[in-house]
């Protein structure tokens, strides 16, 4: 199995709790704001800070002209899905459920890998992704007979996150001879031009000046999540193997319900609970590593 660095390590803890703790973090930024522009705002200020950290760190920009086909599918599966549905989803669910919801996405790769990319896949696999079926079911119930929220958003969700799942699969497998930081950088320019246009297409008429509340979330997003956790995923997504990021994805979605509990108010029932429980035992049966036989 793959040893990780002291570095490595450093780097997921640090990517746990950015992302656990932006959950919550997005909910306040969406609220009484547009999403669509509150995410483009949060990308238009964290891409200059990318392309400075890229800069003096001397990282080639340069994408060869017969990768560019393959780098506009990465950013379609990687980010176009995700931040478009994902933040569109957050105005309607609370954020631990949207955080539970959008970290099924190892599960939908256990699967994905089998169906389409031949990995095979083992009764403990399929065991954790009935696990999971099991707590979206919960999170979905809750939805429809409380209205708290709109099965849209767990909808919504659950694409992102397989679409997530589908991204990640694909940057595995990347022939581009580009680094993962230019690849990166090049993603999220893709993606700040995808979303600058549904912004002003959709919600123009919406605009308002962003409270000292909303800014917080938005540089809060730009610097922590588009300068530093975005990059430092798709790093490790490319260049170790999937059981690397186990623990960080594991603790992320608890971060992100406890959190948001604590910040916010969010009411925690017992399909919340339950739906923890049993998406955290579907990841750790789906990414944690099997014993080495002698």
């Amino acid at each position: 199995m793959h040893r990780l660095s002291a570095q490595q390590k450093t780097l997921l803890v640090l990517l746990t709790v950015v992302w656990g703790l932006n959950w919550p973090v997005m909910k306040l930024g969406v609220t009484g704001f547009p999403p669509l522009t509150f995410r483009t705002l949060c990308m238009w200020l964290g891409l200059p800070l990318l392309w400075l950290f890229l800069h003096f760190k001397g990282t080639p920009l340069r994408i060869a002209r017969r990768d560019w086909p393959e780098l506009l599918v990465l950013t379609v599966f990687n980010m176009l899905f995700w931040h478009t549905l994902a933040i569109l989803a957050i105005q309607t669910l609370s954020s631990g459920r949207a955080a539970i919801l959008g970290y099924t996405m190892p599960v939908f790769s256990a699967v994905l890998g089998a169906i389409w990319f031949g990995q095979r896949l083992g009764a403990r696999a399929w065991a954790g992704v009935s696990a999971a079926a099991g707590g979206v079911t919960l999170l979905l119930w809750h939805e429809v007979t409380a209205l708290a929220g709109k099965p849209e958003g767990v909808a919504m969700m659950l694409v992102a996150a397989a679409t997530w799942a589908l991204g990640t699969q694909l940057l595995r497998r990347t022939r581009m001879e580009a680094p993962t930081l230019a690849i990166s950088f090049w993603m999220l320019v893709i993606t700040t031009g995808w979303m600058s246009a549904v912004a002003l297409l959709f919600e123009a008429d919406a605009w308002v000046a962003p409270t000292p509340t909303v800014w917080a979330a938005i540089v809060y997003n730009a610097i922590g999540v588009f300068a530093f956790a975005q990059v430092v995923w798709l790093s490790l997504a490319r260049d170790l193997p999937p059981i690397a990021s186990t623990l960080s994805v594991m603790m992320i979605p608890v971060l992100g319900v406890f959190s948001g509990a604590l910040w916010l108010g969010e009411r925690l029932h017992w399909q919340d609970w339950a739906a923890v429980a049993l998406v955290m035992l579907a990841i750790a049966m789906v990414l944690w590593p099997p014993r080495s036989t002698p």
